[in-house]
């Protein structure tokens, strides 16, 4: 970051399903990791030279020794991840919820565990896990001077009222023996909140000063971020800052529920912070639910009398005004052609996938799926493939050959906001009049079918097509004996926003929509394989 000439840049600078942005600076590299809940692999890693145009680089957790999701709520999983460089390593610390049921205060507090690489560029340098003696969630690590290593975590106050809906989230900290995952100490307070939320804490040295950065208020409409800071160390005291929170966006603004920050300095001595928010869309006086879900934010900070100034205590917005700023061309247009042997990056799975239920070179240059006995709507794994939405309006379209050799099997494409709640279309058998035949089937989100007949063999065409108000799905029958063949599409199901971004009935709607290409079987594998041709949004 060369020149301190003032520009505009745009907002989210990490578009679409990201959420709980950690940020560092190696040498002239930033690197900034979000949280992935229950889709694998885990921790995308973003790479960029000055903040704005960020670049997929990887994954923290690509193995099943590292992280093992199985059948987790919507919301559970892998949450709010920090990623640190030390001494030439970086760490990312995280946890993985198994079970999140906060509807009837079942949840099962995990232990946190770090893992850590001195090649960020490379997946498979990344350590097994080491676990702390520590549960909780928003786990961080500090390094102090003196060499001693500070974990802290948000949970539950032990001391807390019996009365489950009062909240009572608090940051806890103590010291670690970073080789074996040990405490050291015991763990000892250091942040509650009158909202009953103090969490996504982050501990940073400057000028003498220890800072304690905490997100409060639950990550919802009532979500900021506060600063604390001690002369002491980071047990304390804390003295908060006169000027907290640091920066509120309401309800009224085009950016909504800001916070969980994580800060970093350029090489130029110019001070940043990345924060999550989401993007509801106004109609009239009201506002229409983000199907992005919560996205990553940039905002400058710069010091005064020792405190940290968040964007001059302005609400975070869609154009802001910074050091260096300028706006990035984000092109929606993106396909896969499956070429090569190797998935790409930016494919996702529900879980943990115990099986290869795929093939890139079974047909060359497509990605073939075989179908698992888990349907969309189980808790477990499907042979299901996903990519995150990151634009409206947009289309999603891919081409499939798939001949189902039975009932109940189906292969198609999906926009997905959980396995609770997505809309899927996809190629099938029916039976009429006494004959299978082979049938496109729309399933809506309330599980309410379409079907329509199509050629007995060849490939279909499938669409989605993002509105800002909609989802609408259709195919194209593209085979030789199609009688509208290349012709138009028929669209089976128009599907409100509003409908695709309900809340489950347990665990929370903490991701974003995702569009993807499936295979299941009803408690049965499928034995015809599914030809993909390709995947594309524009």
């Amino acid at each position: 970051m060369a020149s301190s000439k003032t520009g505009t840049f745009a907002n989210p600078v990490l578009p679409g399903f990201n959420p709980d942005p950690s940020v560092i600076r190696a040498g002239n590299d930033f690197f900034c990791v979000t949280s992935s809940f229950e889709y694998f692999p885990g921790v995308p890693i973003y790479h960029s030279k000055d903040l704005i145009k960020w670049v997929l680089i990887g994954h923290a957790l690509t193995r099943k020794s590292q992280l093992d999701i199985k059948t987790p709520e919507p919301g559970g999983g892998v949450w709010a991840t920090t990623i640190r460089y030390h001494n030439g390593n970086f760490y990312i610390i995280t946890n993985s919820f198994d079970r999140y049921r906060p509807q009837t205060d079942d949840r099962v507090w995990p232990r946190g565990f770090y893992v850590k690489t001195s090649n960020i560029w490379n997946d498979s340098s990344w350590s097994d896990p080491v676990y702390f003696d520590q549960v909780g969630f928003d786990f961080d690590l500090f390094w102090d001077d003196d060499g001693v290593v500070y974990l802290s975590s948000c949970y539950r106050k032990i001391d807390r009222s019996p009365d489950p809906r009062i909240r009572d989230f608090a940051v806890h900290i103590s010291t670690v023996d970073l080789k074996s995952g040990t405490l050291t100490s015991r763990p000892r307070m250091i942040r509650d909140s009158v909202s009953g939320f103090a969490e996504g804490s982050h501990i940073f040295k400057r000028n003498g000063y220890y800072y304690l950065f905490t997100a409060e208020g639950g990550t919802e409409s009532g979500h900021c971020e506060y600063v604390t800071r001690s002369r002491e160390g980071p047990f304390g005291p804390w003295e908060a800052a006169p000027h907290n929170p640091l920066w509120r966006n309401t309800t009224y603004d085009d950016i909504q529920n800001t916070g969980h920050c994580d800060v970093v300095e350029d090489s130029q001595g110019q001070w940043w912070a990345m924060c999550l928010g989401v993007r509801p869309r106004r109609e009239g006086s009201s506002w229409r639910a983000s199907v992005f879900g919560r996205e990553s934010m940039l905002l400058p900070v710069r010091w005064e009398n020792d405190w940290p100034i968040f964007n001059e205590g302005k609400a975070v917005a869609l154009r802001m005004e910074a050091p260096n700023g300028y706006i990035l061309e984000d092109d929606k247009r993106w396909r896969d052609d499956f070429t090569g042997i190797k998935l790409g990056l930016g494919w996702y799975r529900k879980n943990t996938p115990v099986r290869q239920d795929f093939s890139m070179t079974a047909r060359s240059n497509e990605l073939t799926l075989y179908g698992g006995p888990y349907t969309l709507s189980m808790p477990a794994c499907p042979t299901l493939f996903l990519r995150k939405q990151k634009h409206w309006p947009v289309v999603w379209e891919t081409q499939l050959d798939f001949q189902p050799e039975a009932l109940r099997v189906e292969a198609g494409t999906v926009v997905w906001w959980n396995h609770t709640c997505y809309a899927s279309i996809g190629i099938t058998l029916v039976e009429r009049d006494g004959q299978l035949q082979r049938a496109i089937r729309l399933t809506d989100p309330d599980k309410e079918v379409k079907e329509a007949i199509i050629s007995e063999q060849g490939a279909v065409k499938l669409i989605i097509e993002s509105t800002e108000t909609s989802y609408q799905l259709g195919y194209r029958d593209i085979s030789h004996d199609a009688h509208e063949a290349n012709e138009s599409w028929t669209w089976l199901g128009n599907i409100d926003t509003q409908v695709m971004t309900r809340a489950p009935e347990v665990g929370q709607p903490f991701t974003g929509m995702m569009m993807g290409l499936y295979s299941f079987g009803e408690m049965q594998p499928v034995l015809s394989p599914a030809h993909f041709a390709y995947a594309e949004f524009r």
